[in-house]
């Protein structure tokens, strides 16, 4: 009797459930530690008001985690539509979608938060690479590397051309830019810095270091894209 394929079912459990477990882990240490801002915004968040909520760094923190089991439904969603029309793999490409818009739209929104004095003069720019690292403190850094770091995961998972190192940089100084562009054209008193680009893009590279255990080959997804559909059933996605 053949034994040698039994110890890859574990395994192969062990790598699907670890991550997700490990990535739960961290965002329930994460909702510890920031509790006691984050209930400070929840009486605002919680009667539908947008100053207090929306326009301030705690409020959408909460609405992001407020908001998951929504994304979670988003995932199954997408993940029955691909099933039913023989779209493989399911879920990790369902999650990678929800996943990169989900953790990135709100954290660029809280980028683009006016400051106290917005509107009363041009943006503020600082074009000297490190200079301003000092300044941004661990809190800064943290925050920075954050911004573009769903993308930078979940992109080359889905889409593989940007399934390397060099483009997945590309990715994440571009987007960068153009936020910091939007920050000195919108006047919205915050500095448009060089050292945001190369914080926010190296979290992009890192993130995509995290995730290149599931990226996709170009020859797997050409196999993928050319597998014929099977027949949807009348109560898959195509009906809705």
């Amino acid at each position: 009797m053949d034994h040698s394929t039994s110890p890859s079912v574990p395994s192969r459990l062990v790598r699907r459930i670890l991550p997700a477990g490990l990535a739960l882990l961290g965002l329930a240490g994460v909702a510890f530690v920031v509790r006691r801002p984050l209930l400070m915004s929840a009486p605002r968040c919680l009667a539908g008001r947008w100053h207090g909520c929306y326009d301030t760094f705690n409020g959408v923190v909460l609405m992001m985690l407020v908001g998951l089991p929504l994304a979670a439904l988003a995932v199954w969603a997408l993940a029955r539509c691909r099933r039913a029309a023989g779209v493989v793999p399911v879920w990790r490409l369902s999650l990678a979608e929800v996943g990169m818009v989900y953790g990135t739209v709100p954290l660029v929104w809280m980028t683009l938060m006016p400051g106290a004095a917005a509107g009363l003069g041009p943006g503020r720019v600082s074009l000297v690479p490190l200079r301003d690292l000092v300044t941004m403190g661990p809190v800064g850094i943290g925050g920075n590397l954050l911004i573009f770091a769903a993308l930078g995961f979940f992109a080359p998972v889905r889409f593989v051309a940007f399934a390397s190192m060099p483009r997945i940089l590309a990715l994440g100084a571009g987007c960068s830019i153009l936020v910091e562009t939007a920050q000195y054209v919108l006047w919205l008193d915050r500095v448009s810095s060089v050292d945001d680009v190369l914080v926010n893009a190296t979290g992009a590279v890192l993130a995509g270091l995290a995730s290149r255990h599931w990226w996709r080959t170009p020859a797997e997804a050409r196999r993928t894209s050319l597998a014929p559909a099977p027949a949807a059933p009348p109560n898959s996605c195509s009906g809705w």
